[in-house]
Formats: C-alpha cells, structure tokens, sequence
C-alpha cells in the first residue's frame, strides 16, 4: 500500500489492482472419487502443439498472466512436469507443474478449454500432476488461484490444499504511458 501510494502521485503514473490471489499449500492429497472417465498421463514432446496451444489459451483467458511462456511449456515437458488428462485418447486438460527446488513444487498453469469444462477433467488432471511431484520427492506442493474465480478455490481445497494466505496484485504504468 505505501509504496502503490507513492507511486501515484507521479506525473502520468497509474496503479491498479490485477488480481487478488491466494497462494495455497497441499495437506493431504484427495484424488476426485469417482474420477472422470478417462486417464492422466505425462506428456511428452509429441504433445507440444496442443499444449502450446492450451498454454496460449490460458494466458489469453486472463491478461494479467501475460504472454505464454513457451519455454516454461518446454521445461515442463522435458522434466516430466505436464500431465494431460484424456478422454477417449483425446487431451481434453492439463496440469503442469515446476521443478522442485527446496523440495517444493508449484502447480501452474492448469487449463481445461471451454468445451471439456465442468466435467471433472481440472480436478482429475490437477491430482494427477501433483502426485507426480510428490512421486518425485516434492514435500511441499504450492498453487495460486485468482479469487475472482470460485470454481477453482473450491476444487482445489477438495483436492486437499489449504489456504495460505491472499495477495494482492497491483498493476503499475509509468509515467507517458
């Protein structure tokens, strides 16, 4: 607040609130029971154009995550961190995740596209890839949800993570602009 404060005094400088967030971290994992028809599995390089894409769809669904980061998408496929969920031998979601450093994880981004929405397939593929890092020696599994969005703060405290704490995300210009 002080120094969103201070900043808009300037001549020409602006400060908005993008996004009010709240970061939360795993308890127990509680994988969706029933599970939506369907599998997760690791995706590998073959599936990058429609990850890519997702991962573009993503960024675009909501302007304060900024441009897709290709090679964040590439990281993830190469150390095992995306997991898609199919149907049918079709993705219909995905959920990646971060190295683990420090022995944490965190879960990001996780994207259904409109049409596979509200058929369990987030929550499915969000177990999944978390499993996949505590698998891999994670202890703590970390996300952040956008509290404008009450569908995702509810699966995620379902799938066993826990409130931390809220953030607010403050958008600046400079002055000229």
């Amino acid at each position: 607040e002080a120094f969103t404060d201070a900043w808009r005094p300037r001549p020409g400088g602006a400060a908005r609130v993008a996004e009010l967030q709240r970061a939360y971290r795993l308890g127990t994992l509680a994988a969706p029971d029933p599970a939506p028809p369907g599998a997760a599995r690791i995706a590998t390089a073959a599936d990058r154009d429609v990850a890519a894409a997702w991962f573009t769809a993503f960024s675009e669904e909501d302007e304060e995550h900024g441009p897709a980061n290709l090679a964040a998408l590439d990281d993830r496929i190469a150390t095992r961190g995306l997991a898609l969920w199919e149907r049918d031998g079709t993705p219909v979601s995905m959920a990646a995740r971060t190295r683990i450093v420090a022995g944490m994880a965190r879960v990001a981004p996780v994207y259904t596209p409109p049409e596979h929405r509200r058929n369990g397939y987030g929550a499915a593929v969000t177990a999944a890839v978390t499993r996949s890092a505590l698998d891999a020696g994670a202890r703590e599994v970390v996300l952040f949800t956008d509290l404008a969005n009450p569908t995702s703060n509810a699966i995620y405290r379902r799938l066993g993570y826990r409130p931390v704490e809220d953030r607010t995300v403050m958008a600046f210009a400079p002055a000229g602009r």
